[in-house]
Parts: structure tokens; sequence; C-alpha cells
């Protein structure tokens, strides 16, 4: 009854099956690695400083040059850089929130020996169009400190991404984003300053990126989830297509349903 098990046909639906379940597993496995990931980075990025606990340390140190990337291990540390404040160049990044409260960003480039760094100075209420009075930038070198941040992604919670902004404006705090407005090199990510003048308020420095157990981790979970239960699908219709063929089978032994490799013959009278 099973014969049918070996024909081309049925040949085709077990290799696809047998590809088909060790990819799910495969899939399942992987999101499980990427979550257990983003679970242990959540573990080490607790058991790491806090911004202000552990002395400042040079920009030179953690990024040292301009082409440098700020990653996992050197977000959230505090950093001191020497330089000028490009005033001629500040942007104003609209959009953010603050208690509760609807501002924008106060971004002035500051140019060191190794290039241009992005310090957010502070925040203030309103609307960036319409900004008021803005507290000046210190002239001459100055030596600030501050928490460096990863440069902001499109999706990134609380960024402003949307395109046509007015000129003097910026939605995204990235190198890729400032290259196309200031006519210098730029290091990768920010600094916010942990003091700003009155009436600017100091932005709290954000976590490291993918180290906190957000919806996008939980994400890796659910997909996880699905990858299985895709697996655990083949093998149901698998299993169902064989019991479906070998009722079909059975029937045909039996004669209760006709044989479509010798159809009946045709015995309507013709004229």
């Amino acid at each position: 009854m099973y014969r049918f098990l070996l024909t081309p046909r049925w040949l085709g639906i077990h290799l696809f099956a047998v590809l088909a379940i060790p990819f799910c597993v495969f899939m399942g496995t992987w999101q499980l690695g990427r979550f257990d990931a983003r679970v242990a980075q959540h573990h080490a990025a607790e058991r790491a400083p806090k911004p202000g606990t552990a002395p400042a340390v040079a920009l030179s140190q953690l990024l040292p040059d301009v082409r440098a990337q700020v990653n996992q291990a050197t977000a959230g540390r505090e950093v001191t850089a020497t330089g000028r404040y490009d005033s001629g160049h500040q942007l104003l990044v609209p959009g953010r929130t603050l208690d509760g409260k609807q501002g924008f960003y106060v971004l002035t480039p500051l140019r060191t020996d190794g290039g241009a760094l992005a310090v957010v100075r502070g925040w203030l209420p309103g609307s960036a169009s319409a900004p008021g009075t803005i507290p000046p930038a210190p002239d001459g070198q100055i030596t600030v400190t501050g928490t460096l941040q990863a440069s902001e992604g499109v999706g990134d919670d609380g960024v402003n991404a949307s395109g046509g902004l007015p000129t003097g404006q910026l939605g995204m705090i990235s190198a890729a984003s400032l290259v196309n407005v200031v006519p210098y090199p730029v290091y990768d990510g920010w600094i916010t300053l942990g003091q700003s003048p009155a009436p600017m308020k100091p932005v709290p420095p954000a976590a490291a990126p993918n180290t906190g157990l957000d919806m996008r981790a939980f994400q890796n979970l659910g997909y996880t989830g699905e990858w299985f239960v895709f697996a655990g699908f083949v093998v149901f219709i698998w299993i169902r297509l064989v019991r479906r063929e070998a009722e079909v089978q059975r029937d045909l032994a039996l004669g209760l349903i006709p044989d479509p490799a010798h159809p009946a013959e045709d015995h309507t009278a013709t004229a």
C-alpha cells in the first residue's frame, strides 16, 4: 500500500520535507541565539559603571581617529575632548522629548585635532522652527566632558528621521547625517554634556544600542517559536499527505473509486 512513497512525485515531497525541517530548526536556533545574546548584553550593561561614576577618559583613547566606530564597549563612557566650538554650524534636533515635554536638542560641533565631535549642549522646550534665544557656545579653546553615545539610526526610539527639515535642523544625530551639513570629517557618535547653561537642560544619556530587553529583543524570541512551529507544520503536512494517499490507494484496491490510470470505457451508444 505504501509503495507510492517511492514514486518520483513522492521522492520530491520527501526531499522538500528533509530540507525544510532542518532549515526551520536552524533559523529557530539562530533567533534563540540572538535573544540569548541580547540577554547577556543586558546583564553586562547592568554591571557596567553608570555614566558619571567612572573616571572620564580622553576621547582619543576610545576613538583613536575619526573613522573609529562607537560600539557597545565604548558607548556610555565618560569622555573629555578639547577643541573649539563651531557655532557657525550649530544645529537643532527637533522632536525630542524630555520630562514629558516636546522640545529640541542644541548640537554644536566641537573642532578637535582629530576631527569634529558632535556635542549636544542641552535641550530646550518648544519648536526648533521658533527656538527663541539659545545660549551661545563658549568661545576659544575649551575642554568638555560628556557621555559618549552611538550614532542614531532610522527607527531608533525618539528619532525624527523624516526628510525635508529646514536648514539648520537635523533629524538624526549620526556621522552619516552630519557629513552632509558640515565641511569637515566628523567622529562617529556624539556626546551629551552632564551640565548645560540655563535655560537648557542636560540630555540624559541613553543606554548603549542593542543592550536592553526591549520589544526588538522579544521579537527574536517570538521568531524562535515561529520557526519551530513551521518545522512542526511541515511534519504535520507530510503525515497528512501520506495518510490521505494511503486511503486513496486502499480505496483503489477495493474498487471503491475508479482507477485514473485505467479509465472506464465509454459504453454510450452512438447514433
